[in-house]
């Protein structure tokens, strides 16, 4: 997703400047903007201090995480945890049991035989010519066992989780419903290309340009779109890619068989009323392949996916794509559109 917004145009032209701030969290860049320009820094404060609380509870990559500490030290045996790793695990089953397991928190350990174990920004996309062993199929979702009276999680022995597929969706909506709140205005919270928008919408929703990596330019973007409420999320097979024995592998793995998912897709974006069921739909569609557009119209879920080839295929009542580098579309679509 495009890390930068403009000016959006208002009832009777009048600009309404939309201020936004970026960092870099997570992994990711982290975008937020407001309504209420004279707010952003505090908005950009109240943002860095969630992503800093989310990665102390669900990192895969720092040793000292509580996610971590809770597979290394807990035994199999069910463990006290804070409420917001307990959380971020329920919603990480809870994607899971919606998507029919095709998004499945428990592929930590195909990751970590791919060579993804550490944060991708350390990863030597050029490197790491080591031979994976075999792969095998993820533990199971439902391996990850919660108690929500007494706040307790077990993971068995050997199981290793991965919460990129749902946490950091979850954490913009989270934030942007809670920096709304604080702030008083309308926010958008962009995490890497999960988007979410809480508070009052400018007139026109907010400009949200569509990209493969969300460090790439406003006028290169692929489209723009605008986005009034809810949430939009982008996956993609290119920007996080890395070569592993020999072969170029990606990030998004298909539980059934530890590998990465085929490359049918190289981009995929949905809208859905949060990030996080957005977020669900597009990671669903990659590892989906060829059923994907199917899938997406019998879930009634606007999309729109790139193939490998380039050419873009719209689902549902996603807009059609406009040639202006910023603005709001100029229609909508009705089934699926090539």
């Amino acid at each position: 997703m495009s890390d930068t917004l403009v000016d959006q145009r208002g009832r009777g032209g009048v600009v309404e400047p939309l201020a936004t701030r970026s960092m870099r969290a997570i992994g990711t860049t982290a975008v937020i903007a407001v309504t209420d320009g004279a707010r952003v820094d505090e908005g950009l404060a109240l943002l860095a201090e969630d992503l800093r609380s989310l990665d102390a509870a669900c990192s895969r990559f720092r040793a000292d995480s509580e996610l971590r500490q809770l597979e290394a030290t807990s035994g199999g045996h069910p463990a006290a945890v804070s409420s917001l790793l307990f959380d971020a695990l329920d919603v990480a089953r809870s994607v899971a049991v919606r998507t029919a397991g095709i998004v499945d928190p428990t592929i930590g350990s195909a990751l970590i035989e791919l060579g993804y174990d550490c944060d991708f920004d350390a990863l030597d996309p050029d490197g790491r010519q080591v031979e994976r062993g075999v792969p095998r199929p993820a533990p199971g979702w439902w391996q990850i066992e919660l108690d929500p009276v007494a706040r307790t999680v077990r993971i068995p022995a050997g199981v290793h989780v991965d919460l990129g597929a749902t946490a950091k969706a979850w954490a913009a909506d989270r934030s942007a419903y809670r920096i709304a709140e604080a702030l008083d205005c309308g926010v958008l919270v962009n995490l890497g290309g999960d988007v979410a928008v809480g508070g009052p919408a400018p007139v026109d929703g907010w400009p949200v340009g569509i990209a493969a990596a969300c460090t790439t330019p406003v006028a290169e973007t692929d489209c723009v779109v605008s986005l009034l409420a809810g949430g939009l999320a982008t996956s993609g097979t290119t920007a996080r890619s890395w070569l592993r024995g020999g072969r170029r592998v990606h990030h998004i793995i298909d539980p059934w068989t530890g590998e990465p998912a085929p490359s049918i897709w190289r981009l995929v974006s949905t809208t859905a009323p949060s990030c996080v069921e957005a977020n669900a739909w597009s990671t669903a569609a990659v590892v989906w392949g060829d059923d994907a557009v199917g899938n997406l119209c019998g879930f009634d879920v606007p999309a729109r996916l790139v193939d490998a080839e380039g050419e873009v295929v719209r689902v549902g009542d996603w807009p059609v794509d406009t040639d202006a580098p910023l603005g709001r579309p100029e229609g909508r679509g009705q089934g699926t559109v090539r």
